[in-house]
């Protein structure tokens, strides 16, 4: 698909194409809308790697961040930048929101910067062959992996944590406390992301340690993975009155306002109500009470990503690496 084809679909001129692109404001709102319409439908990428034709940046290294909030994604990337310093080689960072599209930001950012290589910190885990087709030099998954998805292993490297096994362990430090009505609060039980493989964790470990699951004790954010959402989350199952002397929240983050939600209700933490988190940010580790959480090697993580994406340009084969996480006791989990 070139901008030919895509003047031809819309009845209009190149040039008229080309303005819409560039963000013209010399075009009518009605074949603004056509022109991206059509640039949407068919997955157009536009090449404006003209603009580097003076410079040769074959030493450079693109890393898409997906979801600019993501304080665990903050303390990644800081080693991943040193990392690529020491590596001789020049990091180009492209950040975006965590409901745009990672895998068409890492193309044209290849086009554009003439990549060596990319990393995408954080992404979906169901890609497919042809998505990825996009995509035409070695790129590392850096947190996630494409467990839901069709891409063949051999195909891409990634480091993460088994968030499945995480969850798991997370919810069963409650239960060896004592704690047998445990809820849980994330985004989505069933969108194919990190929420789902630590929702199922949740549900497994209840399962295997006989206690029987309970559809009330769960709350869905509808796919939100903030702040507020968890907030209203929380004071909503609050209100429900199932009783739980527990809940497994999603990130450090959100459980920060789990808690906050529970104050305000008047449930202290933990006497009335323990909490558990997975991340191990340096932030929770300053908040009242101390969050307990399953801490996430961030620096090795960081290191992994670099080191397996300079193996692959140096001609070796794509590799997928999980990391342990480690258990942070925290003060806000107590024993029944």
């Amino acid at each position: 698909m070139t901008i030919k084809d895509i003047a031809k679909a819309c009845g209009v001129g190149v040039s008229t194409v080309s303005r819409v692109l560039n963000n013209r404001p010399d075009v009518s709102p009605e074949v603004r809308a056509r022109v991206l319409e059509v640039v949407e439908s068919t997955g157009y990428i536009p090449n404006n790697s003209a603009r580097d034709l003076g410079r040769s940046q074959t030493d450079a290294i693109g890393v898409v961040v997906r979801g600019t909030g993501n304080l665990f994604f903050s303390e990644v990337i800081k080693t991943i930048a040193l990392e690529i310093d020491r590596s001789g080689c020049t990091m180009v960072p492209r950040y975006i929101g965590s409901d745009d599209d990672e895998v068409k930001a890492g193309a044209i950012l290849e086009r554009e910067k003439k990549l060596r290589g990319l990393i995408f910190l954080g992404g979906r885990f169901d890609y497919t062959p042809a998505e990825l087709s996009l995509i035409g030099v070695p790129y590392v998954c850096c947190s996630f992996t494409n467990c839901f998805g069709s891409l063949s292993e051999a195909e891409f490297s990634s480091v993460s944590i088994d968030d499945y096994r995480t969850a798991y362990l997370a919810v069963e430090k409650l239960i060896e406390r004592g704690h047998r009505r445990i809820a849980a609060l994330i985004p989505s039980c069933s969108d194919h992301s990190i929420s789902e493989l630590r929702y199922n964790g949740y549900r497994d470990a209840l399962r295997d340690h006989g206690i029987a699951f309970d559809p009330d004790l769960v709350m869905e954010n509808g796919g939100c993975f903030g702040m507020p959402e968890t907030y209203q989350g929380m004071r909503t199952l609050l209100e429900r009155g199932a009783g739980f002397t527990a809940a497994f929240v999603l990130s450090d983050t959100t459980a920060i306002a789990a808690i906050k939600a529970l104050e305000d209700a008047g449930r202290r933490v933990p006497e009335d109500v323990s909490v558990i988190a997975i991340d191990g940010l340096e932030i929770s580790g300053y908040t009242s009470p101390t969050l307990s959480t399953m801490v996430q090697p961030a620096e090795e993580m960081g290191r992994e990503t670099v080191r397996l994406l300079l193996e692959v340009l140096n001609g070796g084969e794509n590799r997928h690496v999980r990391l342990e996480t480690a258990f942070r006791t925290g003060a806000s989990i107590r024993t029944l």
